[in-house]
């Protein structure tokens, strides 16, 4: 399914690149070495993370941007391999003029396309920040009856909201909002009642395609890795499964989070018992922020 089919417009913040026939949306601040660039989770688009970007620009160079077919950028069919989003984002990265190395903080699915581009340029990478991360077996050990509540959620399309559901929604959004600056705001909260199903169609080949792609793909390189765990049960979870079930899950999600930080020399893994899946990098900020000062700090051990 295309996603945005009209050509992309200028993003509230940031600027549009042409890259491989696309025009991507990227915002850059702050200066300094590596760059710290953010992937969104499925769902979510680069000015999402704006805060804590605002914040780690205080530090470093600071990039956030929208994948194609998402967000400011032009449209794209989805779902999508992570090997052409990961690369797009290389092209983006150079296109924009963001030298390399990069410490990437890959949040939820931005996770999977983050250790993509490390695999794949790992001379490029100074080191991983993982939040929340999607596992490529944590499909494969689900209990059975949420596995087959996901087939069933995946089948067909999403249909349209209504006028009533759109209203309704409109006034939490302005309300998780109310920190952002007004230019942007406004038109982060419109987007993301008209744009919804993007992350619903990211995700569709997410427990095969990709999970496939990143068992067979090539490892991890040997950099440092903080892996931070959402250990609370948030609005998602509550909305699909039963609590039981969602800290099963949760539970789950922690072993495989422990097994992947243990995966390179340099791994870390951190569990917030006290924030969720959705928002971990506003929920606990502070815990994120640590995390990318810590890694700043492996690159340049005078900090």
């Amino acid at each position: 399914m295309s996603h945005r089919s009209s050509e992309a417009a200028a993003p509230p913040l940031g600027r549009l690149y042409d890259v491989g026939g696309r025009r991507l949306a990227l915002h850059r601040s702050g200066t300094g070495s590596p760059a710290v660039v953010f992937l969104p989770g499925a769902g979510l688009v680069g000015l999402d993370y704006l805060n804590i970007h605002d914040r780690t620009a205080e530090l470093t160079t600071s990039v956030i941007y929208d994948r194609a077919g998402t967000g400011w950028s032009g449209p794209a069919q989805l779902p999508r391999v992570a090997a052409e989003v990961s690369g797009e984002l290389h092209d983006l990265l150079h296109a924009a003029g963001v030298p390399a190395p990069y410490l990437l903080v890959g949040h939820s699915l931005g996770a999977v396309y983050a250790r993509s581009l490390a695999a794949r340029f790992p001379g490029e990478v100074a080191g991983l920040l993982l939040l929340d991360p999607f596992h490529e077996d944590m499909h494969a050990l689900a209990p059975q009856h949420v596995k087959d509540k996901l087939a069933q959620m995946k089948q067909g399309d999403l249909p349209e909201a209504t006028e009533e559901q759109i209203e309704a929604s409109r006034g939490p959004l302005t309300r998780h909002f109310a920190k952002w600056p007004d230019a942007v705001r406004g038109p982060l909260i419109e987007h993301h009642l008209t744009a919804w199903q993007a992350g619903w169609q990211e995700d569709k080949n997410l427990y095969d395609v990709v999970a496939d792609e990143l068992r067979h793909g090539p490892g991890l390189p040997d950099v440092p890795m903080i892996v931070l765990t959402a250990g609370a049960v948030d609005s998602t979870q509550v909305h699909l499964w039963s609590e039981e079930t969602a800290r099963e899950i949760n539970a789950a999600k922690v072993d495989l989070h422990a097994r992947l930080a243990a995966s390179v020399p340099r791994g870390e893994h951190r569990v917030l018992d006290d924030a969720g899946h959705g928002w971990i990098h506003e929920e606990r900020q502070d815990a994120v922020l640590q995390a990318i000062t810590d890694l700043l700090a492996r690159w340049h051990p005078a900090l």
